[in-house]
């Protein structure tokens, strides 16, 4: 039997008995397909590398062809003239405005006491009599009239500013006579502490400067029970007057806030 090398009879008589599935059988079924195929690879390979530089020239001498004929295309192009636009028809312009007569100003001059040629009239001739720009002569048998009485001027009423103002945005704080020290002390030396012993806190109390500096609308915001708040508006009535608060230069009602301490000694 003639064996054929072309085709895949002699790969089954050399692998017979053996491991077929091991790599060398597959890459001898295979060869065939491989060779074909690496030949078509090298020869497309190969020509490519033939036919490049022809390309190269190729492209090139097209290039400059085109190049010249750009060149000589620019160089023989002649622009179109230019079409002048028909100018469009404008109003005619206004006629220039009327002349007016102008005259010289002079400036005034006082005349001296030798060019017045009319003296002023005396305080006997315009007696009861009216002033103009000329002299002009009454009718001594007019009818005297009397006009009626009007009603008079009018007296704006200024309405008084009774608002209270917070002392933090006032102009001028309303104080006490000789400082804030000087009213704790009035206080320390006339308020009376409940027998409480061993009592401690702080009585806060508000009140209102009036415009005159007397203390009104006096309350008691807190205080720590034993009468203690009683005790602070009884010694608030009995202050001295303050020097009130102003605001826009005139005196205002102003609100006020104080804490009083409390402290009693323990047992």
């Amino acid at each position: 039997m003639k064996l054929d090398l072309l085709k895949r009879q002699w790969l089954d008589i050399v692998f017979e008995g053996r491991n077929k599935s091991y790599g060398a059988y597959e890459l001898r079924l295979k060869d065939g397909n491989t060779n074909l195929r690496a030949f078509f690879i090298g020869a497309v390979i190969f020509s490519i590398a033939v036919a490049t530089p022809k390309i190269a020239e190729f492209i090139s001498a097209a290039t400059e062809d085109d190049s010249a004929t750009i060149d000589t295309k620019i160089k023989t192009v002649k622009m179109p003239p230019k079409e002048e636009k028909p100018k469009e028809e404008l109003p005619p312009p206004p006629p220039p405005p009327p002349k007016v007569d102008q005259v010289k100003f002079v400036k005034p001059v006082v005349a001296k006491t030798e060019e017045v040629t009319e003296e002023p009239p005396k305080i006997e001739e315009i007696k009861d009599k009216n002033l103009g720009k000329e002299d002009i002569k009454g009718d001594p048998n007019a009818i005297p009239t009397v006009e009626e009485p009007g009603t008079g001027p009018v007296s704006q009423v200024v309405e008084e500013d009774n608002n209270i103002y917070n002392s933090a945005g006032i102009e001028v704080k309303p104080e006490f006579p000789g400082g804030i020290a000087k009213f704790y002390n009035f206080i320390k030396n006339n308020y009376q502490a409940p027998d409480e012993p061993g009592l401690k806190g702080q009585v806060f109390v508000s009140f209102v400067v009036e415009k005159d500096g007397s203390l009104t609308d006096i309350k008691v915001l807190r205080d720590i029970g034993y009468g203690t708040g009683k005790e602070a508006e009884r010694v608030l009535r009995k202050s001295p007057k303050w020097t009130p608060a102003e605001q826009n230069g005139k005196r205002v009602r102003c609100s006020y806030q104080i804490p009083i301490k409390i402290e009693t000694p323990e047992e």
